[in-house]
């Protein structure tokens, strides 16, 4: 599967799959959705959906976000990473 079928696939499972949007009680990315991180979306999730990979945990919205994420985990890691710290870098607009 090529990069620009699995990123489609990502999204549509984000349009049409669900999300839980509970508050996060665990998990890398303060228990944000790693799927949702590296397509550039802020998704929470209560991380009763998740996996560990190298030794952390990472919550998904839904099961189907979860398994595109084990077909290349390291490179959506690296793209919810990049996400999330030019988010953590933006201004207050208060």
């Amino acid at each position: 599967m090529n990069r620009v079928s699995v990123l489609s696939a990502a999204a549509a499972v984000f349009v049409f799959g669900g999300v839980a949007l509970a508050a996060a009680t665990e998990g890398e990315f303060d228990g944000e959705c790693v799927m949702g991180l590296a397509l550039g979306k802020d998704i929470k999730t209560d991380c009763s959906v998740k996996t560990d990979y190298e030794g952390k945990t990472y919550c998904f919205g839904n099961e189907e976000a979860k398994k595109l994420f084990l077909k290349n985990p390291d490179e959506f890691l690296l793209k919810a990473q990049i996400y999330y710290s030019s988010r953590k870098q933006m201004p207050s607009t208060e």
